[in-house]
Parts: structure tokens; C-alpha cells; sequence
């Protein structure tokens, strides 16, 4: 029997139909991933800001601050950020199967979970300067550290709110509201840098101090949102019923957790190897300058990220797995055709970024010789977070925990120890090893991804949602 081929009026239909869908699930991922892509650009910017201030103080400050920031910091905020990532799990399949009332609950577990938690951190920031010295770090350097440290507690602190709230109302699509906020704030956090180290000269006090009050002011912004009655919905006040249920949603948010921190971990042991180089000050510095470089990349892909885990989550909530997958689909291509773009400009420009950071021509030079690993860090940047954001849609941290664990530990460490140390290579060594594991995490991830059967992540979504159900 012959086949019978579709007409081309059929096909010219299908296709209309095809461009339709994608034009509308670009509209969603965009209302998403844009407002997210700026609240993680100008929030990530105000650390930027305050290294590039701190860099023209001197070279030991500029050391010091990058090994709080990428190793202390990241360790803390990787703990916080990925424990949020439960929130932002719930949140989504709350919305989707309409059970509002239940996302303020959400949220206020989120809370009394991360400020726990932070709070059992704090001896990280307290006992900073120890730590350093006890990891082989310069003494000079491990005592600027320690100083600069106690100065990022109150802003870890303002980062449970601000990444919980992101989540609840990116959640319900109204996160247009945070990317003003902090766009609004990283314009005050110039000026105020400005006045405190340029006019008064108050040193790293007026750098860090300045990141503070606009950290804060965020978060000012984002309660007066909620509580002001801007989504009545999902927040009807704070109520007793955020202490119930809270050991299985810590399951969920230490799996979280787990699974971003061993992704930022996995750069700070490198960069933490980059200490024990030649001319470790300049080593730290620069490749800090280029984790900064692929960290703006990163907050783009950031957006994506919580583009995919939303519109998964939302979907799985509503019970729909097609769409589900065709989101995924949808902004998988995205991404990757901005990541094709930034790769060339990199390639293009890499051997010029490093003057906007840093004055020492050293550093600039490390940089430059840096500039084709750094390139193709920025194209795996445009694929990964797209898998990430789809398993934290379906709740499914832990998976990805363990892919990051084999991948980065026992893959991507080792090829770097050996290439930087053994092959004589530095931190280029070292930085292809970062490459090799990511490269491997993205595959593994994008096979994970193909493979599953969104149905059953269907049923697994309704039976925790129905498991957590307060009445309205």
C-alpha cells in the first residue's frame, strides 16, 4: 500500500502552525528569562563593580577579594542559591496546578530553612583568615581576606531574600518588578562607590559598604511588592502552617543545594589550585578576571535557566508533558544562538577585556594568553543551564547533583591538576580541565534530558504537590 504524502498546502499549514507554537513559547521563555537576566546582570554587576574599585586600591586587596569572593562567598551563596532552587520547584508546579495559596507557604518555609542555614555558616565568613592560611595562602593576602569576609555577612544574609523572592514571583511571571529593582540599585551602588572610595577614600569600608546598602534596598523593595498587596493570590500573610512539612522540602533544598555547590565549588577548587602557581598573586587575579568574564555570560544563561525550570515546572503542574518538552526545545535553541554569538566575540575581543578590570600589565597579559579557553567556557555556558533549569523544573536536583559530582570531581579536577601541574601548563592547564568537565556535565545532562519520560514527571509532580496541600 502506498504511502500517502501530506499535500503542500498541509505542509504549508503544519509549518504556520509550527512558527505559531514557537512564537509563543518565545514570548513566555522571554517574559521569564529577560526580567531574570537583569536582576542577575546588575546584581552580579555590584560585585563586579566593588572588584574593579577595590582592584585600584592594590594587588593584595584585588587577590584577597577574589579569593573571598570566588571561594567564600560562592561556597555560602552556592548553599543559599541552590537551597532556593526548591522554592522555585514548588512555586512553579504550585502555579501551574492553581494551587495559589500555597506558593506564600512556600515561600515562607524557604526563609526559616536558608536563614537557618546561613546562620550555621557564618564561622565560614568569621574564621576566614585561618582557613586561608591553613589552605597554604600568602599571610598579607589570608589577612586582607579575613577583613573583607566579615563584610559579606549582612549581604549573605539580604541573598536569602533576594533569591527566594526572585523564585516566588518568577514563578507567577511577575519578576519584571526585581529587574527594575536591581537595575535601579546598581546605578545607586555606582554613585555610591563613587563617593565612598573616590571622594571620601574610605578604602575597602566604603566598597563593601556600598554593596550592602544596595543589596538591601532590593530586598526593601521586593517586601514592599509583596506585603503591599501586588500579588494577592499567592501571599495572604505569614502564617503557622510554614512550620509544617519542613523536613521533606529541606530534603528538596539540600539537593538543591548540593547541586549547584558542587557546579561553583568545582571553580573555586580550581582557582584555589591557581594559588599554589607561579606568581600566585597575578595567577588569582587574572583568572579570577576571566571566571568574572564568563560569569556575566553566566547571568545571561541564568535567565534561561529559570526560563526552562519555570515553564517546566508550570507545565507539569498543569499536567501537560508536550508542552513541557517543546519548551525545553524552544529555549535550548535560544540560548545556544546568543552562546554561537558571544563565542565569536570572545574570540574577537578576549585579548582586550582584561584593561576594564585591572591597570597591572601582568595581569592583562595572564589574561590575554587565556582568551580560547575563555571562549569556549562561554558557548558551554549557553547549553548547560537549559538542562539544569528543566531538572530543577521536574524537581529533580538530585540527579544533577550526582552528574556534577562525577563529572567535575573525578573527571574535570584530575585533567586539570595534570595538565596545570604535571604538563607544566598553569592555569591554562587548569582552566581546559574546567572545560573537559563542564563539556562532560552537558552531555551527560543533555542524554539524562532526551530520555526521559515527562509523563512519569507528570505523576511525580501531582503526588508531591497533593503531599504538601494545605487547605485554602
Amino acid at each position: 500500500m502506498e504511502e500517502v504524502k501530506p499535500s503542500n498546502s498541509q505542509e504549508k499549514e503544519s509549518n504556520k502552525e509550527l512558527k505559531e507554537r514557537v512564537w509563543a513559547e518565545s514570548k513566555k521563555i522571554w517574559r521569564i528569562a529577560f526580567p531574570s537576566m537583569l536582576t542577575k546582570i546588575t546584581q552580579f554587576g555590584m560585585l563586579v563593580v566593588t572588584q574593579g574599585f577595590i582592584g585600584h586600591i592594590g594587588e593584595v586587596e584585588l587577590a584577597a577579594f577574589a579569593l573571598v569572593q570566588i571561594i567564600t562567598v560562592r561556597f555560602v551563596h552556592g548553599i543559599v542559591l541552590g537551597m532556593s532552587s526548591a522554592t522555585e520547584t514548588l512555586c512553579g508546579q504550585a502555579f501551574g496546578a492553581k494551587q495559589y495559596h500555597m506558593m506564600g507557604i512556600y515561600l515562607q518555609r524557604s526563609w526559616i530553612i536558608n536563614i537557618s542555614t546561613a546562620t550555621v555558616l557564618l564561622p565560614v565568613f568569621i574564621f576566614t583568615s585561618q582557613i586561608f592560611r591553613l589552605l597554604g595562602q600568602e599571610e598579607d593576602t589570608a589577612r586582607k581576606a579575613g577583613n573583607i569576609s566579615l563584610w559579606f555577612i549582612p549581604s549573605i544574609y539580604s541573598s536569602i531574600f533576594n533569591f527566594t523572592v526572585e523564585k516566588f514571583l518568577q514563578a507567577q511571571l511577575k519578576n519584571t518588578i526585581v529587574g527594575c529593582l536591581s537595575s535601579i540599585t546598581f546605578a545607586l551602588h555606582l554613585l555610591l562607590s563613587w563617593i565612598l572610595l573616590i571622594k571620601l577614600n574610605l578604602g575597602i569600608p566604603g566598597a563593601m559598604g556600598a554593596m550592602i546598602i544596595s543589596n538591601w534596598l532590593v530586598v526593601i523593595g521586593d517586601f514592599a511588592y509583596i506585603f503591599g498587596g501586588r500579588c494577592p493570590k499567592t501571599w495572604r500573610g505569614f502564617t503557622l502552617a510554614a512550620f509544617s512539612d519542613l523536613v521533606p522540602i529541606l530534603k528538596l533544598s539540600l539537593s538543591s543545594g548540593l547541586m549547584l555547590c558542587l557546579q561553583l565549588w568545582y571553580t573555586a577548587v580550581l582557582v584555589l589550585l591557581a594559588g599554589y602557581m607561579k606568581n600566585a598573586k597575578t595567577a588569582i587575579s587574572a583568572f579570577s578576571i576571566c571566571l568574572n568574564i564568563t560569569a556575566w555570560d553566566g547571568m545571561l544563561c541564568l535567565g534561561f535557566l529559570a526560563a526552562a525550570s519555570v515553564r517546566v515546572s508550570n507545565e507539569l503542574g498543569k499536567e501537560d508533558a508536550k508542552a513541557a518538552k517543546f519548551s525545553i526545545k524552544v529555549n535550548l535553541t535560544t540560548s545556544f544562538c546568543i552562546g554561537v554569538f558571544l563565542w565569536i566575540m570572545c574570540l574577537l575581543f578576549g585579548q582586550k577585556i582584561a584593561h576594564l578590570f585591572t591597570s597591572k600589565k601582568a595581569v592583562a597579559e595572564y589574561v590575554s594568553s587565556l582568551s580560547l579557553p575563555l571562549a569556549f567556557s562561554v558557548l558551554l555556558n549557553s547549553i548547560q543551564p537549559i538542562f539544569s533549569g528543566a531538572a530543577v523544573g521536574a524537581g529533580r536536583q538530585s540527579v544533577v547533583a550526582y552528574v556534577n559530582l562525577f563529572c567535575y570531581y573525578a573527571v574535570g579536577v584530575p585533567i586539570g591538576v595534570t595538565l596545570g601541574f604535571a604538563v607544566h601548563l598553569q592555569v591554562k592547564g587548569i582552566w581546559i580541565g574546567l572545560i573537559v568537565g563542564a563539556a562532560t556535565q552537558t552531555l551527560v545532562l543533555a542524554c539524562i534530558t532526551y530520555r526521559t519520560n515527562w509523563d512519569d514527571q507528570v505523576k511525580k509532580a501531582t503526588e508531591r504537590l497533593n503531599q504538601y496541600l494545605k487547605p485554602s
